[in-house]
């Protein structure tokens, strides 16, 4: 599987440099949303030059991009598309189509939420009303599909389908959200052919956690739906699949769907989710979720069938959807359940403590103002328009020694990675990128996509010098 493409040392006595990597899943090529590309993170205030951009249908997935090829999942009336396009230039390549009759019944669009998985020569996508399916890379050839609301016995959900699924080994993970015990399901990826279902009633009847003090009943008409995509990690030598499923966190052997162990972690809020991945550090797992959960800290036992919860913390991160990055000892993230609570914070890995936090803006707000034939935030003294002041919940990557913000009003910010105070060295922003930018900015090859419901944008961030 072509995950890199190509990393040059310059001597035996010099470090490795990534000249280029794909994309090819959600968060990137280490499931995180890291870069390890050398990108020019200095440009100037109108923002990177735009290399091509194109009206997309709706959707919150990102593209996925693997050897010069960009496939973005999309719903254009009654149809969600799988398009595959040159990355370089946005021309098609091939169109794959099928009916969708997804209505979101909070009013957000009827898109897509889960980003494709492009390896081996194939691609493999999740719609959100339950549409698991596998193309041929090169010509958009349906090779297999699964009806997951017709295979599996699912309850109603909030938001349709929406974690994207995960790949390892000839399997492809998917949390379907099916009762009674089909909330994790393994297909094999080179057929669809179910290998394994797990997680539901035996994983949770009669369970206890800070917000189930009382055991729990299980009635077979819960949600077991998540939002938060699974990740694969090793801990003490041994691979675990960690699945965030609406009642908490559960891992399972790949191989098997054996559980190893599992923490509840649910708001008390009926109409919540976890949708932030799960954090791996070293032998520890950070979740944290919105609707006034907060987050803790787990670590893993030495046989890998425990966790000890190592602190719990009601107040300093709350994240939404966004997952959030971890770098020497902190760890970085957006906060907050509504646009006027999001903030980008820090908090130290050892015990929760927030160290800093930021709204994007802590001036006067007289000195903006708004176009009222466009909507575009300006400068109240020269009329040029702005970005938006505000970053509400945003979405967060690493490259090198910086994060790339943007905010979910389209505010694209560089900020410095200091873990004492919040470094912001420019912003910039597009008219095509406005509320709601919820799909998180991908980097692949010197270039950055950025997706609004309605545009998909590729940006030059190509370094001829490394930069810091």
């Amino acid at each position: 599987m072509n995950t890199f493409k190509i990393f040059a040392c310059l001597t035996l006595l010099t470090p490795c440099v990534a000249t280029a990597e794909d994309w090819p899943w959600f968060l990137g090529p280490r499931h995180d949303g890291t870069s390890a590309e050398t990108l020019n993170l200095t440009w100037q205030e109108d923002g990177p030059k735009v290399v091509w951009k194109q009206r997309v249908g709706t959707g919150y997935s990102a593209p996925s991009i693997i050897d010069g090829q960009l496939v973005i999942h999309h719903r254009e009336r009654d149809l969600e598309k799988i398009t595959c396009r040159r990355a370089d230039n946005g021309e098609e390549v091939w169109n794959h189509q099928y009916p969708s009759s997804y209505v979101d019944r909070y009013n957000y669009n009827n898109g897509p939420r889960c980003s494709p998985i492009l390896a081996d020569g194939r691609c493999y996508t999740l719609g959100a009303e339950g549409s698991l399916r596998c193309l041929n890379l090169k010509d958009g050839r349906l090779l297999w599909k699964r009806t997951l609301q017709e295979d599996f016995n699912i309850p109603d959900w909030f938001f349709g389908m929406g974690c994207s699924p995960v790949l390892e080994d000839g399997r492809l993970f998917v949390l379907v959200g099916g009762q009674p015990n089909a909330g994790v399901v393994c297909f094999d990826a080179d057929t669809g052919k179910t290998l394994w279902q797990s997680v539901g009633r035996e994983t949770w009847n009669g369970q206890t956690g800070s917000t189930q003090p009382k055991p729990y009943e299980w009635t077979g008409d819960e949600m077991v739906v998540s939002y938060a995509s699974p990740i694969l990690a090793s801990f003490h030598g041994r691979r675990h699949l960690l699945c965030l499923v609406r009642q908490g966190l559960v891992s399972l052997d790949p191989q098997t769907g054996q559980k190893n162990f599992h923490y509840w972690f649910r708001p008390k809020v009926h109409e919540s989710v976890n949708a932030a991945r799960p954090l791996v550090i070293d032998d520890k797992i950070f979740l944290s979720a919105a609707y006034r959960l907060g987050s803790a800290m787990l670590q893993v036992s030495a046989d890998g069938q425990a966790v000890k919860e190592l602190w719990t913390d009601a107040r300093s991160m709350l994240a939404h959807w966004s997952t959030p990055i971890h770098v020497d000892g902190f760890i970085y993230g957006f906060s907050g359940r509504h646009r006027n609570e999001g903030e980008l914070r820090c908090i130290r890995v050892s015990d929760g403590q927030l160290i800093w936090k930021e709204s994007g803006f802590s001036g006067d707000l007289r000195q903006f103002a708004r176009n009222r034939s466009t909507g575009a935030i300006v400068d109240s003294e020269t009329g040029k328009e702005v970005p938006p002041p505000y970053f509400g919940r945003g979405s967060l990557i690493q490259v090198g020694k910086h994060f790339v913000a943007l905010g979910e009003e389209g505010t694209l910010a560089v900020v410095k990675i200091d873990s004492q105070k919040y470094v912001e060295e420019r912003r910039s922003g597009f008219p095509e990128i406005k509320y709601p930018a919820w799909t998180a900015p991908v980097v692949s090859d010197g270039k950055m996509y950025l997706r609004s419901e309605d545009w998909l944008l590729c940006l030059d961030v190509s370094a001829t010098e490394p930069t810091n």
